[in-house]
């Protein structure tokens, strides 16, 4: 069961916990993470582009010249592929790129994403993270003396305003609340800054 210290907002330690072995301690499956963030890519796309066929571009009706005797080539409009000013042929329709993944295999790619930076050592765990107001210069002052990364991603239990305010405009920082941490922002961001309760949410979701 991998132990991780427990630090206040200065920097000191504080104390210890165990972190779950069935969450945190798992052998990552990378082929899972890899089909996870592929899924959740292929999700955030709009899948608004749109390119008119031969069918749908202004004009065309008439055929160019007739079909035999001209020495050229047969052709029935100015609106086919080959021409300037034609259709697009086999051009991108409006289309749904989003799909899903079983319960269980979404589950397995979360847990060896959390687990892959217990192994690396880059979970920070502290004990409580809250500010009276939003002020990126203390968010800043905190983050240095936990030694985060530059490129940091912030968990909170609850979604604190003041801390998700103070940490929006520091490049490579961002601040979620624990129910929507997702793989691929686990694995893009080098540190993993954690407060102790959403630890254990996350213990008690994915356990």
């Amino acid at each position: 069961m991998p132990k991780v210290a427990v630090y206040d907002m200065r920097g000191t330690q504080v104390g210890e916990i165990d972190l779950n072995d069935k969450v945190f301690g798992i052998e990552p499956n990378e082929a899972v993470m890899q089909q996870f963030v592929k899924m959740q890519l292929a999700n955030k796309r709009q899948g608004t582009a749109s390119t008119k066929t031969r069918a749908e571009v202004r004009g065309g009706g008439k055929k160019p010249w007739k079909q035999k005797g001209t020495g050229r080539a047969r052709v029935g409009s100015s609106r086919n592929p080959i021409w300037r000013g034609g259709g697009i042929a086999f051009g991108p329709k409006p289309r749904d790129y989003s799909y899903t993944m079983p319960r269980k295999v979404r589950r397995l790619a979360m847990k060896s994403a959390l687990s892959s930076k217990a192994q690396d050592s880059s979970i920070i765990v502290v004990e409580i993270l809250t500010f009276e107001e939003p002020k990126t210069k203390l968010m800043l002052e905190t983050l240095g003396l936990l030694n985060a990364a530059e490129k940091t991603l912030v968990v909170t239990a609850d979604g604190d305003i003041n801390v998700y305010k103070s940490a929006r405009n520091i490049p490579g920082v961002k601040s979620l609340r624990v129910d929507y941490i997702n793989v691929y922002d686990i694995l893009k961001y080098d540190t993993l800054l954690m407060t102790r309760d959403a630890v254990a949410r996350v213990e008690e979701v994915f356990a």
